[in-house]
């Protein structure tokens, strides 16, 4: 077991997986020389060469249809997007390219492209660079969509995504690259589409991911001195959402916090409600709760960027009201 931050977990799954197979390559703005923004590529073009290290002009749209069209031919391209917010000069690629041509081809293509990148409310980076595309993208046919959240599972879950046949958008939190964590020094892999139960409880279900896993589980710590017993549960897989996961914690529970960084309207909570409410409304003793980001641009100012999204103290109080109510 060696002690790994975040970013260096992010690295070694693609230096590995760029040893273990040839045809993958990474691309995106100074993910060469300059190593990516976050330092997840670094130095691995000396190992592996400026082509399967590469790169790119400022043209999101260009570079993607370029992974796209790599990919059709039997590559298996990375796209790091420098901030994923910038990504969204590459919606039609994403969407209309990437998600669409298995199906629009008859199966005559496969498309194995990662989009990855950092994304989230970071501290004082502004709206443009404080975006959650995750839910902009949910709504389209043949993506995948996994968000990280530890150094073990942000390793397990891009090595298993670069050898996926799907496209995978690959969510990584902005604020997350410096955590650390021992990681084993035998190969893993984890599955794409596999919540994990973080912590076992019996009064409430929070189901989260990405950077609010964290919050929730300082809330949990403050609500179990308390008495109460939380289950939380990291979704992991956003599309498509771990339902028998979800469900056998629900019917133990039956209770249900969301908590996400997703702005709240058309958000993840948002098709997490009605899955659950589809499937298991019997189940519920109570509506299901939800605690998102505000509906606005992120403010530049701290102490404004702060009330904008969800923090521990809120998953506290809300833990706290629903059980009370069924006490």
């Amino acid at each position: 077991m060696a002690e790994t931050f975040f970013f260096e977990a992010l690295r070694a799954a693609v230096d590995e997986e760029m040893e273990h197979d040839p045809s993958v390559f990474v691309l995106g703005e100074d993910v060469g020389h300059y190593g990516g923004s976050y330092k997840v590529t670094k130095d691995l073009y000396k190992k592996y060469g400026e082509l399967r290290v590469l790169d790119t002009p400022i043209a999101e749209n260009s570079f993607t249809g370029m992974a796209v069209g790599a990919a059709m031919t039997g590559l298996r391209p990375i796209i790091e997007g420098m901030n994923m917010g910038f990504l969204l000069l590459a919606f039609n690629q994403i969407a209309n390219n990437a998600g669409m041509l298995r199906y629009t081809s008859g199966g005559n293509f496969k498309i194995p492209i990662v989009i990855r990148g950092p994304g989230g409310v970071g501290k004082q980076l502004g709206a443009e660079h404080s975006q959650r595309l995750e839910a902009y993208f949910q709504a389209v046919p043949g993506l995948r969509i996994v968000a990280c959240s530890t150094p073990y599972n942000a390793k397990g879950l891009l090595k298993s995504a670069i050898r996926d046949d799907n496209p995978v958008l690959f969510f990584e939190h902005v604020l997350l690259y410096n955590l650390k964590e021992e990681l084993p020094a035998a190969e893993y892999l984890l599955p794409l589409n596999k919540a994990e139960v973080v912590r076992q409880g019996k009064d409430v279900t929070i189901l989260t991911y990405s950077r609010m896993r964290h919050h929730a589980m300082q809330a949990a710590k403050i609500l179990e001195k308390d008495g109460y017993d939380p289950e939380v549960i990291d979704l992991i897989s956003l599309k498509p959402l771990d339902l028998e996961t979800i469900g056998a914690s629900v019917r133990k529970t039956h209770r249900v916090i969301v908590v996400e960084e997703t702005m709240k309207t058309g958000g993840i909570g948002a098709e997490l409600i009605a899955s659950i409410n589809d499937r298991f409304f019997d189940e519920l003793d109570a509506p299901v709760i939800r605690l998102a980001s505000q509906d606005i641009p992120t403010p530049y100012n701290g102490a404004l960027e702060r009330l904008t999204i969800v923090q521990p103290e809120q998953i506290v109080e809300a833990v706290q009201k629903m059980v009370a109510l069924q006490v």
